[in-house]
């Protein structure tokens, strides 16, 4: 698509980014109030809707190790370390569907552990630390005092 208008552009290319809140908010799911932003909350739920259909062994017992199995992929959780051989855990600190199976084989009753997701995702996203972000201005390029020119 050819756009001339640089707003409608930026506009475009920022569309997923605007899902994410700049003031606090929070969100209901499930009646009940939420500690992440909405977006978070999102991949959150359909990580765990995802996660119902994973087979989840844990060979150490007691340990925080987990293989899971699904079509053909097997991912090795470590909930202790935050990781998975999947690498979205690792990298977006946020539970994959492999670490919410692992979550809820860890916590058995298959309810309650929703309860802990909260603890394995980073607070990076939490509601009242998202507004801290932007308290402070970003400034990306150094101010004129400190340039350098030739």
């Amino acid at each position: 698509m050819m756009i001339t208008n640089i707003a409608e552009l930026l506009k475009l290319v920022l569309k997923d980014e605007q899902e994410y809140p700049v003031s606090e908010r929070h969100a209901f799911v499930n009646g009940t109030n939420n500690k992440f932003v909405p977006y978070v909350e999102k991949i959150l739920r359909d990580n765990k809707s995802a996660s119902d259909s994973l087979y989840v062994t844990n060979a150490n017992r007691g340990l925080d190790q987990f293989t899971v199995f699904s079509d053909g992929v097997t991912a090795k959780v470590n909930l202790l370390e935050r990781s998975c051989t999947c690498r979205e855990f690792n990298l977006v600190k946020i539970l994959c569907e492999h670490a919410m199976a692992a979550l809820r084989a860890k916590y058995s009753d298959g309810k309650g552990y929703g309860n802990f997701i909260y603890e394995y995702a980073s607070l990076i996203y939490k509601v009242e630390n998202y507004p801290i972000a932007y308290s402070e201005a970003i400034n990306v390029v150094l101010s004129k005092v400190e340039w350098t020119v030739p």
